[in-house]
């Protein structure tokens, strides 16, 4: 363990739109006996943050990354039995639950993405800035590495990777690149890619843009991690989860995610009827209440406090009534 890794949670995490999560949750947490659920814990910023304005309240944490959820717990131990971390994905949030004996939830967080940990751990391969293994798991004991992708992907499955979830214009050329390279021997190390990558992407595209890397190092991280499966499956899967009156709230930091979260969210809060239906049957009317006005994001104090919340794009809604039958998601086989 680095000297930094054994540094404070609290030192090295400031969460984002603090503020912003609490005011959201406040009216839905006041209930006697409420829980939240922090399904992306961290290093535990915003669960400190409710822990602390709340002084009922109790809160599961979970995250996929033992360390994290290490050094949350070690941040978060002063609160004793009202903090409970779990390892696990947040699509499993109804497993955890259940395991728990919790029916219901008065709140859930979701602050997507990668977290200030593994970004400053430069031995997780997450950070195009520092040379290091090619990994980038977010759970470190399980799962294909980003060099199995590399590697084993053939031409045309690392172009489509780094073009649907990257976003990137010359995935093409980039995956070519990869494949040459690796006939001369197998890519291990985050520094071979960046340059892989500069080598592909024209001359005047990386003088703009940023970093000519932040887009492929973000296609590989979703895939290694299905990171968006996983969230088309926690959105309605944490709506589910909440009792009437409850509140989900969720960060987003790519326009992939974010259109999942809005996507989940205006389908809870639009009528299932058919629109020539003279009446609305109430079993159609909707079962969310957005409360915010699109996606709200950082403003300038917010920046100058946090810099890594330049791209947060947030969402929340409100749980009016129990979700319709027809509407329910299906629960995950056990």
């Amino acid at each position: 363990m680095s000297e930094q890794t054994g540094a404070g949670a609290s030192s090295r995490h400031t969460p984002v739109l603090l503020q912003r999560c609490l005011d959201l949750l406040a009216p839905a947490l006041a209930a006697p006996g409420a829980v939240m659920v922090d399904s992306t814990l961290g290093m535990g910023g915003h669960t400190e943050g409710v822990l602390r304005a709340f002084d009922h309240v109790r809160v599961v944490g979970i995250d996929r990354d033992p360390q994290a959820l290490a050094l949350a717990s070690e941040r978060l131990a002063p609160f004793g039995e009202r903090f409970t971390p779990v390892h696990a994905v947040y699509d499993e949030i109804r497993e955890v639950l259940d395991r728990l004996g919790i029916p219901e939830v008065q709140g859930v967080l979701m602050d997507l993405g990668v977290s200030s940990l593994q970004l400053d751990e430069a031995e997780r391969g997450f950070a195009y800035a520092q040379d290091a293994p090619l990994d980038m798991r977010m759970d470190p004991t399980t799962g294909p590495t980003a060099a199995d992708v590399l590697n084993t992907y053939d031409e045309r499955d690392i172009a489509r990777v780094l073009r649907v979830y990257g976003e990137e214009r010359f995935a093409a050329r980039i995956a070519r690149g990869v494949v040459r390279r690796r006939q001369q021997a197998p890519l291990t190390r985050t520094s071979e890619l960046v340059d892989i990558v500069r080598a592909g992407v024209p001359a005047a595209t990386r003088r703009t843009g940023g970093h000519p890397a932040k887009r492929t190092f973000q296609a590989l991280r979703i895939e290694v991690n299905g990171e968006l499966a996983a969230l088309e499956r926690a959105v309605p899967a944490s709506v589910e989860a909440l009792a009437v009156g409850g509140r989900i709230v969720v960060e987003s930091y790519q326009s992939l995610e974010d259109r999942i979260v809005k996507r989940a969210l205006a389908a809870g809060a639009t009528s299932s009827a058919p629109p020539d239906l003279p009446v609305e049957p109430a079993t159609h009317t909707p079962y969310l209440r957005l409360l915010t006005r699109g996606a709200e994001e950082a403003d300038a104090d917010e920046l100058a406090r946090n810099p890594r919340s330049q791209s947060v794009r947030l969402r929340a809604a409100e749980r009016l009534r129990p979700t319709p039958d027809h509407l329910r998601t299906p629960r995950r086989a056990a």
